[in-house]
């Protein structure tokens, strides 16, 4: 009987279901790159471990919330907006830290770091307003969230985390490179989505694009490659040191 009521509650797939697929891979893959990130922590000296324990944590806060993604979408066949901000609102300014993280080699101080996370919030909160509160003056939104995503750029493109990453040099100087270009290349998805799904200006270029898959295959690249960048790094310099 408890079998049976266990399999009643087991969401079903249909095989043609690539969005619900995309869910249920997505949240595979952050559960098992939470898992190796947690497990190498004692690998590491203690002025990395905090580092690849933020790595961890990313992904884990996404497999949770990719888990009740994943029935959503399998119960209403909508796309699940609010677990979406609830999540990229926990995960995102954590992928801010880890910008701070690398750079206190060459001296960053905690006022980069509130600064990337104010401005990784702003966006995130203006971005739903406009996408689920207030879809009228969605362009609106739009333009205050993707003035908060440029300047997140800016200050790590060509800053104070740039000139940072340019005193520490090595290692640390390629890592920042490589996390810059996710922030620039691959958060890009996250203002396309966004235009796709709101009313605005863009509509005839955007609009009625379902950008449930890329999300979540953009998700899974971004979080997790970006825990692996700060793993190789700290491989990397444990390597040199030893």
């Amino acid at each position: 009987m408890n079998t049976l009521l266990l399999l009643t509650e087991v969401s079903k797939i249909a095989p043609n279901d690539y969005v619900g697929f995309s869910f249920f891979v997505g949240c595979m893959a952050m559960m098992a790159a939470s898992a190796f990130f947690f497990l190498s922590m004692n690998s590491f000296d203690r002025k990395w471990r905090v580092s690849i324990l933020v790595s961890g944590l990313i992904t884990f806060i996404a497999a949770v919330h990719y888990w009740y993604m994943r029935d959503y979408w399998s119960s209403f066949a909508e796309s699940p907006v609010f677990f979406r901000y609830v999540d990229w609102v926990l995960t995102v300014p954590l992928m801010c830290v880890e910008f701070y993280l690398i750079l206190k080699v060459a001296g960053a101080k905690k006022s980069l770091m509130w600064k990337l996370i104010l401005l990784s919030v702003v966006m995130l909160v203006t971005g739903y307003f406009g996408e689920a509160v207030d879809r009228d003056n969605a362009w609106l939104w739009g333009l205050v969230s993707g003035l908060a995503y440029f300047w997140i750029v800016a200050i790590i493109w060509f800053g104070e985390a740039k000139k940072l990453a340019q005193q520490a040099g090595g290692y640390v100087l390629s890592a920042h490179k490589t996390l810059c270009w996710f922030v620039l290349v691959g958060w890009a998805i996250y203002p396309i989505g966004y235009m796709a799904g709101t009313p605005g200006w863009y509509e005839s270029i955007f609009g009625g694009l379902d950008l449930d898959v890329v999300y979540n295959i953009g998700d899974a690249i971004n979080k997790i490659g970006f825990g692996l960048v700060i793993y190789n790094l700290a491989v990397q310099v444990q390597s040199k040191n030893a």
